[in-house]
């Protein structure tokens, strides 16, 4: 329908009945891309009523040209493409973050040509975030020549992802959102300029329905369906900057069952997601409770089992507020010295995370996603750590926190990389029929202090697919669960540590007249648990009072005193009673 004939950057010019508009683009560039620019200057329009009309007046709907590139459309620099449509009432725009323009339907997600996105709900900490600058603020210095209230280049606030502050506090990674602000500042340089999404889904993968119309992979390729050589470097920002353990016994409890066996443990972090001070715009997974996968523990590694009851296990976490944020498993192996000290495996010298363990963690992160309105996806990367506790260089058993980068999450999918039997290492796969294989190269710094580029073929460094994370607990503990008294932990059974009605009556001894007690007891998920899942008495009615009373962290016993006059927990009384 339309003409380009070269790779060069084209201005696309568009006349429409509420002013004319001009499009930069690419030959390869996504037409259903360039539309969803042109929707944030009309606002107005019924997407699905937009028609086009082209150099050689030939009309066509909009969205029977979304999936075709520019240059597959024959675009020509400087052509005109006629617009017609119907005005609609204009929907509220989300608001953008500092540094960002204006937003459009691929942020608010409504867009109606490029794709058949829903609305993009983030995180109540993303919206949160969004709203604020994270400007870091600097004191007046000797350099200033103003008074108090005057300000200068030496005193002014600097920008969340200033350069010079991170190379004077060694910060190697900033925060997503500083990451955010800092692509909005270079691609949405003001109000009158086009939006352009800041953040893109990295894919490795060939495109298999490429528009030029020869035969897909391995039978035919070309420029636009092969993709580009990939060059890996250490990725500068993190999803997450910190993981926040609320309660030390949390970790003591997990901890436990290796000591009891010898045997290596996984287990499910659930928590929600904070602000984090002390990195300017920064995010902590706040961890409130490990739940204990079904496994097979080895003194040298673990097998997961199918999770069978996992929709149960996340039905009960999202009523109670709770999100799974990230894995936790133990790499220990005790030192033999009779002082609690264990051996330091993973070092400078060694690994600090296996090529295998890396992969784990990936699968893991695109099982749980991070909504993002700023990616033209709707979607980037995952907020999913990876916690290992393991023995530190002194001996002791320490804890050790890493996120994938975007770029491991880009390899997995495109299945371009496995484990190495070198645990520092990844191998780059064969290509094959199905898979093909693009030049991997990654950037390093010799020893003479330059950046060089070095084939990756057939192994590469694990480091450059790591992001590392700082670790802690609260200095004031206010933890979701408030129970001290211990219940069997699911999934135990090979140390003999498994939960019955004898524990459940253990555990709930004199609660029958105490409501604040009882309230107490309830504030465990490893006992809600098994209260609703492991025992067939209880019905829905108990379930959503055991909920209510477990949200209420014991500021208020009416729930409490309604869950104790219901017919099912008099019943279950009833049971223990007679035990």
């Amino acid at each position: 329908m339309f003409s380009f004939n070269d790779d060069c950057e084209k201005i696309i010019r568009f006349r429409s009945k509420d002013g004319m508009f001009r499009l930069n683009a690419e030959p390869n560039t996504n037409f259903g891309d360039l539309l969803d620019q042109l929707i944030t200057k009309l606002p107005s329009l019924d997407p699905l009523s937009l028609s086009i009309t082209g150099p050689g007046n030939k009309t066509e709907l909009a969205v029977n040209l979304k999936d075709q590139t520019v240059g597959g459309l024959n675009l020509k620099h400087g052509d005109m493409l006629n617009l017609t449509y119907n005005k609609v009432e204009a929907p509220a725009a989300p608001t953008a973050p500092a540094g960002g323009a204006a937003s459009n339907s691929a942020v608010s997600g409504t867009v109606a040509i490029n794709s058949t996105k829903t609305a993009v709900k983030q995180l109540a900490i993303d919206n949160e975030l969004d709203k604020e600058d994270g400007l870091i603020p600097r004191k007046k210095t000797s350099l200033c020549k103003h008074t108090q209230k005057g300000m200068c280049e030496y005193c002014s606030p600097l920008p969340p992802w200033d350069k010079g502050y991170q190379q004077e506090h060694n910060i190697k990674h900033i925060s997503f959102h500083a990451h955010i602000g800092e692509l909005n500042a270079l691609t949405n340089k003001g109000e009158g300029s086009s939006y352009i999404p800041p953040l893109s889904e990295t894919s490795f993968k060939i495109n298999k329905k490429c528009p030029s119309g020869h035969d897909p992979w391995p039978k035919g390729i070309c420029s636009k369906c092969q993709p580009s050589a990939i060059t890996l470097q250490r990725q500068n920002f993190r999803m997450v900057d910190h993981v926040e353990f609320q309660d030390s016994e949390v970790i003591n409890n997990f901890i436990n069952a290796w000591r009891l066996s010898g045997s290596q443990r996984i287990g499910l972090m659930f928590g929600s997601y904070d602000k984090y001070d002390k990195v300017p715009l920064g995010i902590k997974a706040k961890v409130e409770a490990i739940f204990e996968l079904p496994q097979l523990d080895n003194e040298d590694g673990l097998i997961l089992q199918k999770w069978e009851d996992g929709s149960k296990v996340i039905e009960l976490t999202e009523r109670l507020g709770l999100i799974p944020v990230g894995i936790i498993y133990t790499d220990l192996s005790d030192a033999g010295k009779g002082d609690g000290s264990v051996i330091c495996k993973r070092h400078k010298d060694s690994f600090f995370m296996s090529s295998l363990e890396l992969i784990f963690s990936v699968k893991w992160q695109l099982k749980y996603p991070n909504i993002c309105k700023w990616c033209d996806s709707g979607k980037f990367s995952s907020k999913f750590v990876t916690c290992i506790i393991s023995g530190n260089t002194s001996g002791e058993i320490d804890i050790e926190a890493y996120q994938a980068s975007e770029s491991a999450e880009a390899l997995v999918k495109a299945d371009l990389i496995s484990p190495s039997t070198h645990p520092n290492q990844v191998y780059i796969n064969e290509q094959t029929d199905e898979r093909y294989v693009p030049e991997i190269f990654y950037q390093m710094i010799n020893e003479y202090g330059l950046q060089v580029k070095n084939n990756a073929k057939p192994s590469f460094p694990v480091e450059y697919l790591l992001v590392s994370l700082t670790h802690g607990f609260p200095e004031k503990s206010d933890s979701f669960f408030k129970s001290s008294e211990p219940f069997p932990i699911e999934n135990r059974g090979y140390i003999g540590e498994s939960a019955d009605m004898n524990s459940v009556k253990k555990y709930f001894a004199n609660c029958s007249n105490n409501a604040e007690l009882l309230c107490n007891r309830l504030s465990n998920l490893h006992t809600v648990y098994f209260l609703l899942n492991g025992l067939d008495i209880l019905g829905k009615e108990d379930y959503d009072r055991i909920v209510e009373v477990v949200k209420s962290k014991g500021e208020s016993l009416v729930a409490t005193y309604r869950l104790m006059e219901s017919p099912g927990w008099l019943t279950l009384q009833t049971i223990l009673a007679n035990i």
